[in-house]
């Protein structure tokens, strides 16, 4: 028969805490061999975290593999374009801080840009400004005059700049698509913008056009200093009005004024003589002669 102080300490044994699931791994030795049951300090002095005794109880213990191990010790290489850099070239920075201050100035610059802005008031002054260099305008007007030539001279001078305010509007549509830099204030394009491919910023449509016409009419045409002046005043202010308009860039002016003298460079190394221009007149007559 048993004594009591055995069936005492069964029950005791039962009732104890670390006879529960989850403490047995505090009862259990450790790997080293060092401790065993008898030595329940040791085991408890090395307690571990619950995510530990959670894992433990949950699964066996598996040993890591070689080549899960060799996974773990080589580093995480991070994609180039989430890595900060640290150490910007000098032409990188050179070039975010002109960018900085090409857009702080233009923004500045763009008093007219909406009816509430600064200059809001001459705003429909400085845009009708600006369709006087509008392409649409200028090939329509070409178009015109040379349909009321009756000289050969005249007509070969106008043939020559359709063709050049042609090629200025293809060139600077292909560069404005190619490029795609929005203007300072994010005005979406009007009508008579899309209808001649001037939708994005750089560079300036109106600017290059008025330099390119600018510099044609001075070269080809026999005109008094006022006038000269004027029309180079006319040129620069053409320019300008995208500006303030919130339109363009001061760089966009700049680029289209280059590349409208670019356009007149060009169309001078090929000059189409007379006798050419007479040709693509009298191919051309045979559409709208019933119309004029």
């Amino acid at each position: 028969m048993p004594s009591s102080n055995s069936v005492r300490s069964r029950t005791r044994e039962r009732n104890s805490v670390l006879s529960r699931p989850e403490f047995i791994s505090l009862n259990q030795p450790l790997r080293g061999g060092g401790g065993g049951a008898g030595c329940p300090s040791e085991s408890r002095g090395s307690a571990r975290r619950p995510g530990q005794i959670k894992h433990q109880t949950s699964q066996p213990s598996e040993e890591p593999t070689d080549s899960g191990s060799k996974d773990r010790r080589e580093p995480i290489k991070m994609p180039e374009e989430d890595c900060m850099l640290l150490n910007p070239s000098f032409k990188g920075i050179a070039k975010n801080s002109l960018l900085a201050i090409d857009i702080c100035l233009s923004k500045r610059m763009g008093v007219c840009a909406y009816t509430s802005s600064s200059w809001g008031g001459c705003r429909s002054m400085v845009a009708l400004l600006a369709f006087t260099g509008h392409g649409i305008t200028w090939i329509i007007g070409t178009i015109v005059c040379l349909t009321r030539s009756n000289t050969l001279a005249g007509q070969e001078v106008l043939v020559n700049l359709l063709l050049a305010l042609i090629l200025d509007v293809m060139t600077v549509a292909g560069v404005q698509r190619l490029v795609k830099r929005r203007g300072p204030w994010e005005m979406m394009p009007g009508f008579m913008d899309c209808v001649a491919m001037d939708i994005y910023s750089f560079p300036a449509a109106h600017a290059s056009r008025a330099a390119m016409v600018s510099k044609f009419l001075l070269s080809h045409l026999v005109l008094a200093v006022p006038l000269r002046i004027l029309l180079v005043l006319w040129a620069l202010l053409v320019g300008m009005s995208r500006v303030l308009l919130g339109k363009h860039h001061l760089t966009d002016m700049v680029c289209g004024f280059a590349l409208g003298m670019l356009h007149f460079s060009l169309m001078e190394s090929v000059w189409l003589s007379s006798s050419t221009c007479q040709t693509l007149i009298s191919i051309s007559t045979l559409s709208w002669s019933p119309f004029f």
